[in-house]
């Protein structure tokens, strides 16, 4: 075969030119994704508890944040729940927030000698930090709050 006269193509038929280029991946919109064992229960629970907009999607769930890129959570039998935090959430007033979930449901981790009986790990006072507090969604993945300071 002939490759001289050869034209790429994208997924239209349209034709383009292949371009090299040293960091391929630097520019695109990369996003993030984590697997659950019951997407009703994470619809539910990212959309009414947490109050994000949700769409179903032929892979599973889009979480979708400020930014514009969307958070893919997907089904998965084996499902085995992460041991680190899957996704923080910055926020201007961590007070406020814990009070607001936990008035939704949501209950807090407290991990000894670092949270306090609301469950937040003051860093901000200690220059250790930021504050933060974690909780876990239905499938038992461990997600933040946090305040910068």
């Amino acid at each position: 075969m002939d490759r001289s006269s050869h034209v790429n193509t994208n997924l239209r038929g349209e034709p383009y030119e292949k371009k090299t280029e040293k960091y391929m991946i630097k520019n695109t919109k990369a996003f993030s994704g984590f697997s659950v064992n019951d997407l009703a229960a994470a619809k539910k629970f990212y959309g009414q508890t947490l109050g994000l907009e949700v769409e179903e999607t032929s892979a599973g769930l889009t979480v979708n944040i400020a930014g514009g890129n969307g958070i893919l959570i997907y089904p998965k039998d084996d499902h085995t729940p992460a041991t680190y935090t899957t996704l923080n959430f910055p926020v201007d007033d961590i007070e406020r927030t814990v009070d607001e979930l936990a008035s939704r449901g949501v209950t807090f981790e407290h991990y000894e000698n670092m949270t306090d009986e609301k469950g937040i790990a003051r860093g901000i006072s200690k220059h250790q930090g930021p504050d933060m507090a974690w909780f876990k969604d239905p499938a038992g993945n461990i997600l933040s709050v946090l305040n910068e300071g």
